[in-house]
């Protein structure tokens, strides 16, 4: 009685019933992956953002599909301030309210895909892109990023990978975990291939503001030589994931932009899911991310300092190289399956971290950790970690 597209196998992996079984014993856990900010000791003016949830406007409904001018006018003022250039008279229009990125990406999905029609996903990257494309029919198809020197697409393999169904690649900038952000000429020769082949850029930069490398990475939401889809919202650059607020942007030819922002309109017409409240809090909430950005960052550059000293005092391991984010990817031998040897190290040394094949690494070992770890808790689990080497 239930449809294919969510025939999903629902058992619980190994390692997760691992973890469920540590927590249940109550034993003490150093946790490498952790992922939510709200839970990591970062200090958040409560004051300001609980009196900006307070707004009278609130109690007014005026429902726009698009969202709410003063939420799309923040928006605006975020790209405007990180100097991308966007700041053009008509931008707010090109600019729709989701209340997460996944709805972002279901209403671009809708916009571009007939049921079974293809996306191009990035290998490595995190592991959500085939429940959003399931649930809107789309049929994910890999395409690599490879490590040499730091990460970089495989454009070879991406071409490859185009068939008359597809419809649009996915970039992650920066890339979840790997930290790479797309270059100026990646993003050129992608721009290339899709308006040659009449397909769509679809951006995803929730970590666009954290970035490692001294050149600030520039938003995709300033493409204009493609068709391309720009999201991003508050739950990383504000640290704020409960407030549901995000958006996304349509750019590119004016032809092309102006067809399908008319077609996203319906769509998010059709659902009206952001709420009032948010939406006039948006500018105080976005305001939010100078201060969050300042502690996370301290921390991230803290712990990979840390990292790297204690990396220097054993041979086996190496740590790749990160430009952006909030994860890093540590390098082992591959001894053993990449998921037995996290489960080992929870069982054994009190340590969680990911595997690589959470997030489709080509092969074992590969293990990733959170940055925005507590430092005396990403201290102790590292070093513990590194004791298996």
């Amino acid at each position: 009685m239930f449809a294919a597209r969510t025939n999903w196998n629902l058992k619980t992996n190994r390692l997760s019933e691992a973890l469920a079984r540590h927590r249940a014993a109550r034993n003490p856990l150093l946790d490498l992956a952790a992922s939510n900010p709200t839970t990591c000791g970062f200090h958040y003016d409560h004051g300001a953002i609980l009196q900006a949830l307070a707004s009278p406007s609130s109690l007014a409904y005026t429902p726009e599909p698009k969202g709410l001018e003063s939420g799309r006018k923040a928006v605006a003022a975020y790209y405007a301030e990180r100097g991308d250039d966007v700041a053009q008279q008509d931008f707010i229009d090109d600019i729709i309210l989701t209340t997460s990125t996944s709805e972002a990406y279901s209403f671009v999905f809708r916009t571009l895909c007939n049921p079974g029609d293809e996306i191009l996903v990035p290998a490595p990257s995190y592991p959500l892109f085939d429940f959003l494309a399931d649930i809107q029919d789309v049929k994910p198809v890999r395409y690599p990023l490879v490590y040499d020197y730091g990460w970089q697409i495989d454009f070879p393999a991406l071409e490859c990978a185009i068939t008359p169904r597809t419809r649009a690649v996915i970039v992650v900038h920066p890339n979840n975990p790997t930290g790479h952000f797309c270059s100026a000429r990646e993003a050129a020769r992608l721009s290339e291939i899709c308006s040659q082949r009449q397909m769509a850029v679809i951006a995803d930069e929730v970590f666009l503001d954290f970035a490692l490398v001294a050149e600030k990475p520039q938003s995709f939401a300033a493409n204009t030589s493609s068709l391309t889809f720009t999201m991003s919202g508050l739950s990383k650059i504000s640290g704020l994931p409960q407030m549901k607020f995000a958006w996304l942007v349509a750019s590119g030819p004016r032809e092309l932009k102006s067809q399908a922002l008319a077609r996203l309109e319906v769509i998010a017409d059709t659902y009206l899911s952001m709420n009032a409240p948010v939406q006039h809090a948006a500018s105080a909430l976005l305001a939010q991310r100078h201060g969050f950005q300042r502690q996370l960052m301290e921390r991230v550059r803290q712990n990979l300092a840390e990292f790297d000293l204690q990396l220097t005092r054993q041979e086996l391991c190496s740590r790749l190289e990160v430009q952006g984010g909030w994860y890093a990817v540590l390098r082992v031998p591959a001894t053993r399956p990449d998921e037995d040897l996290a489960i080992a190290l929870l069982e054994t040394m009190n340590v969680y971290v990911h595997p690589g094949h959470f997030y489709d690494f080509p092969g074992d070992g590969h293990l990733v950790v959170s940055l925005i770890t507590p430092q005396t808790d990403f201290r102790k689990g590292i070093e513990a970690l590194l004791t298996m080497y």
